[in-house]
């Protein structure tokens, strides 16, 4: 990615996005949005970043680790290690028995009509919310260095293939509105020089991961991809 500067109003990043307790005087380190197990090694320079407390960061390591086992094993259609098309999945699901019996349990083998076999997936959706949220979270204070400490008023995540096609083509427009972000915000640089954007849609790693900040409808609207399959929304409003 490229290095994009951030010169807003620095007292804005002295509390953890996550719990809204202030950064000074406790133990802090970087969280990055996107997490890097989500991503392909080798990783993407100077990812987003963002300092927050440890308790916080470190917390979310095991729903994480779940989240990017789980989608290897779904794109793959097997929790095999051997057969995972994701690198980081299968290094996982590799090294924890516990993980792939966990997984397997949430699939479903079904016949259609014409006689061929599906597997159904289940995710553990409290897992997927929690690692989903907190990487809305860095994405919109990276962009606009707004801490969204509070909960969302609303998430949702699904296979992309799921949508109709006026569901698709209204999930994939993430387009700012007329209105400008902050001066000195990632964003309004973004939007001026066009850094890692295709289209409204800011790439971390192609094909891999993307995501879309603006404001929609008075609050602010988070849109992730991740693998080109699962398509996630969170927002902050009413």
């Amino acid at each position: 990615m490229e290095y994009v500067e951030e010169t807003a109003d620095e007292r804005m990043q002295a509390w953890c996005i996550h719990c809204g307790k202030g950064i000074a005087g406790t133990k802090a380190n970087e969280d990055h949005a996107p997490s890097r197990v989500l991503l392909d090694k080798p990783h993407p320079p100077r990812l987003p970043a963002m300092t927050v407390c440890q308790p916080c960061n470190t917390s979310f390591s095991v729903d994480e680790e779940y989240l990017a086992a789980f989608l290897g094993a779904v794109l793959a259609g097997t929790t095999d290690p051997s057969k995972q098309r994701v690198e980081r999945a299968a290094r996982i699901l590799g090294s924890n028995a516990a993980l792939v019996r966990r997984i397997e349990q949430a699939k479903q083998t079904y016949q259609t009509q014409g006689g061929d076999e599906r597997i159904v997936w289940t995710p553990e959706e409290a897992r997927v919310r929690n690692v989903v949220v907190k990487n809305a979270k860095g994405h919109v204070f990276y962009e606009l260095s707004e801490p969204m400490v509070e909960a969302p008023s609303h998430v949702w995540f699904r296979p992309l293939e799921s949508l109709t096609t006026s569901e698709r083509e209204a999930f994939e427009e993430v387009s700012w509105p007329n209105t400008w972000p902050e001066v000195g915000s990632r964003m309004m640089t973004r939007l001026l020089r066009g850094d890692d954007l295709a289209g409204s849609w800011i790439v971390v790693q192609e094909g891999v991961y993307r995501y879309g900040v603006t404001q929609r409808d008075g609050g602010m609207l988070v849109r992730i991809v991740m693998r080109e399959y699962l398509g996630a929304e969170v927002f902050w409003g009413k």
